[in-house]
């Protein structure tokens, strides 16, 4: 009961995922009563980020007060992923410099040194970084008061629209959040879509150079994810 409590009291901070998360959990406590359940956190992995990397640029009370942070996601994936990386090039991974790009309807990135995560393009929430099927990724922050002003919507509406409609959905004009039919109008001769797709590749690329440039250096770049290990146009392009 304790751990269901503490996944609901973040629920804000992953609206999408907690909620159906805990339903499944407590479905599955109703019809295997006696069957233990294992709780594995996305953000495990990035726990080792330094507090430059983890800190936002604002008042420090914010973070004492609320833990306002980086936290990171897809922890489970850029943790197996590095590790296996290391593992398929017959390196011990205590001395290798690793990105690792997951990239699917949600996006990240990670970079980490000696099997240990020192940055990731999601932050607070799975909002912040890559754009994504449906998520906005970086964006001015005052863009939302911009809107809300503009249209009448408080925030929550607003974070709902950069949460669920943004992205390569948004930026193509709704054509789809599924990458493979953006790319086929992408393809038949749709601006829309082409920019879409130019963007999301774009902000990739922008985020594994920085993390180049932020541990001096890269040994290994792994994609993953269904558009990571899918589609070998975009890794390519990337």
């Amino acid at each position: 009961p304790e751990v269901l409590k503490a996944i609901e009291e973040c629920n804000d901070l992953a609206p999408l995922h907690n909620p159906a998360n805990l339903i499944g959990i407590r479905v599955c406590s109703e019809l295997m009563p006696n069957v233990p359940q294992v709780g594995v956190f996305d953000t495990a992995f990035h726990q080792t980020m330094p507090a430059k990397a983890y800190l936002y640029g604002l008042p420090i009370e914010y973070y004492k007060n609320y833990k306002v942070r980086r936290y990171g996601f897809h922890g489970t994936s850029h943790n197996f992923v590095s590790h296996h990386m290391a593992e398929f090039l017959g390196k011990n991974i205590e001395d290798m410099k690793i990105i690792v790009c997951h990239l699917g309807n949600g996006a990240s990135v990670s970079a980490s040194i000696g099997g240990k995560c020192v940055d990731t393009s999601m932050g607070l929430t799975p909002l912040e970084g890559l754009i994504m099927g449906t998520r906005s990724g970086d964006i001015d922050p005052a863009v939302v008061q911009f809107i809300c002003n503009k249209e009448g919507k408080d925030v929550n509406e607003v974070l709902n629209i950069l949460n669920k409609k943004s992205g390569i959905l948004g930026m193509s004009g709704g054509v789809s959040s599924d990458f493979r039919d953006v790319q086929k109008a992408q393809n038949e001769g749709n601006h829309k879509a082409d920019v879409a797709i130019q963007a999301f590749i774009y902000r990739v690329a922008k985020y594994i150079g920085a993390y180049v440039a932020a541990m001096n250096g890269v040994d290994a770049i792994a994609f993953t994810a269904g558009v990571g290990e899918n589609d070998k146009a975009t890794r390519k392009a990337v």
